[in-house]
This record gives C-alpha cells, sequence and structure tokens, in this order.
C-alpha cells in the first residue's frame, strides 16, 4: 500500500506544498520513518557516529548540491566513511526540518521536504542554508535504514537562519 505524509506546508520558489489537516498525527510506518529522518538530523548535530553508523546501511551515499539536476556534476558526494568523519567534527551544529513527506512502497520508503542546516565552519554567508531533498530509507531485518541523501534544490545560503528560513505550518497527512 503507498502512503503519503505531508508534514507542512510551504510555498518557496514557486513550489506549493499542500496537504488537508487532519486530527491525528502519523502513524505506523509513516510515522517510523519520519522518526528516524529526525533521529538522524540530531545525531549528526550531536557528533554520535554510533547512533548514526546503526540508522545507516553499509552502502549509504549522500550527494550534495542540485547541479547534478542540470547535467553537472554535483557539488560533493560522500559515501558512509567520509560522511562519518562529517559526524565525527561535529561540522553541524544545525539539521533542522521545516517540510517532511514520505511515499511508501512496502519497504522501501522515499522522504521529501526541505530542511535548514548549519555549519559554522563555512566561510561567511555560507554557514545557514536550506536545502531541499529526496531520501530513500528501507526496512531490512524488521528495522528500516537510511540508504541515500540526494539534493533536488539548493543549497541556497543566507546570513542567518531567518534568511533561510521559511514560513510553514504544521500539516499532517497519511494515506
Amino acid at each position: 500500500m503507498r502512503g503519503v505524509v505531508v508534514l507542512a506546508l510551504a510555498v518557496t520558489g514557486g513550489i506549493a506544498w499542500t496537504a488537508p489537516a487532519q486530527a491525528e498525527g502519523p502513524s505506523g510506518a509513516c510515522a517510523e520513518v519520519l522518526a528516524l529522518e529526525r533521529d538522524v538530523a540530531a545525531a549528526i548535530v550531536r557528533g554520535d557516529t554510533a547512533a548514526f553508523d546503526r540508522m545507516t546501511s553499509a552502502d549509504f551515499v549522500m550527494v550534495h548540491g542540485d547541479g547534478w539536476t542540470r547535467g553537472e556534476k554535483p557539488a560533493l558526494v560522500d559515501d558512509k566513511a567520509s560522511f562519518m568523519k562529517r559526524v565525527a567534527s561535529r561540522s553541524y551544529v544545525a539539521h533542522d526540518y521545516d517540510v517532511q513527506a514520505v511515499e511508501l512502497h512496502g519497504d522501501v520508503a522515499i522522504t521529501y521536504g526541505r530542511y535548514v542546516g548549519n555549519i559554522p565552519s563555512s566561510p561567511e554567508g555560507r554557514r545557514w542554508f536550506s536545502v531541499w531533498y529526496e531520501k530513500v530509507y528501507a526496512k531490512r531485518d524488521g528495522r528500516w535504514l537510511y540508504l541515500s541523501h540526494r539534493t533536488v534544490d539548493g543549497a541556497h545560503y543566507g546570513l542567518d537562519r531567518a534568511s533561510v528560513s521559511s514560513s510553514t505550518t504544521g500539516v499532517t497527512r497519511c494515506e
């Protein structure tokens, strides 16, 4: 069964996200995947390599930047080992979702949305950023694992959180 959860409403760059409000939050696999996504972000900010390792597959890959959407090379591609170094060094001090959605396909989940991040060691004007993303998760041996991240729009940079944040409202939907 296919399900979709939309956790926010945002209008950015001409893209509008909407969903009817629902009294209850997501449940079942939808809630599990969204919780895992937030747990991964929290582990990244804490520098918790053990948690990140447990929550990601051995063949994890992260494609940074949206150049690939125009036929260019990605800005950067991390495998699990190289991204674990970023986690260990606590590069990120913020990794906060303002839009999250899940599309379920049995034991595969695709998430997409937008997050705001902060990497203090980046040059001035690039420390705060937002990206639209698509991620892939798979249920293996009874638990969800994070397989892949691909930036689909961004990064968009600013001087502070406010300059890269969007106005959102908490809307949930699970089918």
